[in-house]
C-alpha cells in the first residue's frame, strides 16, 4: 500500500515536470513573430535549448507512460478482479408472450356466478377488438 502512494506521488511530480517542459518549449510557427515575439527571445538562446528541452520531453514522456503502467499493475493487486463480483445475478427473463399473429381466445357468452352463489345479471363481456393485421380484406 505504501508503494502505491509512493508511486502516485512520483507520478504527479513527473506530470508537473512534463507540463512545465512542454510549456517552456518554443513554438515552431511564425505566429509569435506576428504578435511581437522574436525567435531569439528564449531562455536558452535561439536553438540551444531545443535539444535539451526535446530530450527532457522524451524522457519525461517515457517516465509518464511507465508510471501509468506501474500504477495500473500495483493498483490491480489489491482488487478482486471485477466491480460486478459482489452483485447478485438478475432473475431469469420471463418467457415471451403470445405473438400478435396468434388468434384471440374465444369469449364465452355464458354468465358466470359470483362467489356468493347467485347468478350474475350483468351483460356478457364483449369480444376483444381485432387488430388490423388479424382482419382479412373481403374477396
Amino acid at each position: 500500500m505504501v508503494l502505491y502512494y509512493l508511486l502516485s506521488t512520483v507520478y504527479v511530480v513527473i506530470c508537473f515536470l512534463l507540463l512545465m517542459v512542454i510549456l517552456l518549449q518554443q513554438g515552431k510557427g511564425d505566429m509569435a513573430a506576428a504578435f511581437g515575439g522574436a525567435g531569439s527571445q528564449s531562455a536558452f538562446g535561439a536553438r540551444g535549448g531545443a535539444t535539451l528541452l526535446s530530450k527532457a520531453t522524451a524522457v519525461l514522456a517515457g517516465l509518464f507512460m511507465l508510471g501509468a503502467l506501474m500504477l495500473a499493475i500495483v493498483g490491480q493487486r489489491g482488487s478482486s478482479g471485477s466491480i460486478m463480483s459482489g452483485t447478485p445475478t438478475p432473475p431469469p427473463a420471463a418467457p415471451a408472450s403470445v405473438p400478435a399473429s396468434a388468434p384471440a381466445a374465444p369469449v364465452s357468452s355464458v354468465p358466470t356466478a359470483p362467489a356468493g352463489g347467485t347468478p350474475s345479471t350483468s351483460a356478457p363481456t364483449p369480444a376483444p377488438a381485432q387488430s388490423p393485421s388479424q382482419t382479412q380484406p373481403p374477396k
